[in-house]
């Protein structure tokens, strides 16, 4: 695993806390470190510590693992350009689910995601969010449960969440992988 690169980890991170309706004195304070240093961390002037990384992924609620796992990218495409080996792992962390981010960091106003769902797997719990999202499924055969209304979909199929409880249910033997788009992001 490799670390990230520093542009990328402080943008990601401001993002974030700002998705999440953190000031930069919430951040800090929930730290306990002073306004300056997280302020430095998001425009790349410092390096957080491992520790300090838990406790913003934490404090965040995103695993740890979407701050690593960058691959080295050549400059020309950094922000561009996700080739596949390039994932990042982000998501719910739930057993069955597979998310790596298919958007180049986490600053736009929505967010990409390839989803692999496990055969014979299901969420743990339904899923509510005030968000806007759509996915099409390229593989396999997926069951979606939409507002209390279960719907089938095979490949080639596309499906819209506005803010509704949703759950997945993988019944099959084989996997099924969705491209899932999400405004505003969420990891």
């Amino acid at each position: 695993m490799s670390q990230p690169t520093s542009q990328t980890l402080g943008a990601d991170l401001r993002a974030v806390r700002r998705m999440r309706g953190l000031t930069l004195q919430d951040m800090a304070q929930a730290l306990n470190r002073s306004v300056g240093w997280v302020s430095q961390v998001e425009r790349d002037l410092s390096e957080p510590s491992i520790t300090d990384l838990r406790q913003m992924a934490s404090l965040l609620d995103i695993p740890l693992s979407s701050l690593f796992g960058r691959a080295d990218t050549p400059s020309d495409e950094e922000g561009l350009i996700v080739r596949e080996g390039a994932r990042r792992p982000i998501g719910c962390r739930q057993a069955g689910l597979v998310e790596e981010l298919l958007s180049p960091d986490l600053t736009d106003d929505f967010e990409m995601v390839h989803c692999t769902f496990a055969p014979n797997s299901e969420c743990d719990a339904p899923v509510c969010r005030p968000t806007q999202e759509m996915g099409y499924l390229t593989k396999g055969r997926l069951d979606l449960i939409i507002a209390g209304k279960r719907f089938s979909l095979n490949p080639g199929d596309s499906f819209r969440i506005r803010g509704e409880t949703f759950e997945w249910i993988n019944p099959h033997d084989d996997p099924a992988e969705a491209i899932w788009v999400i405004a505003p992001p969420v990891y």
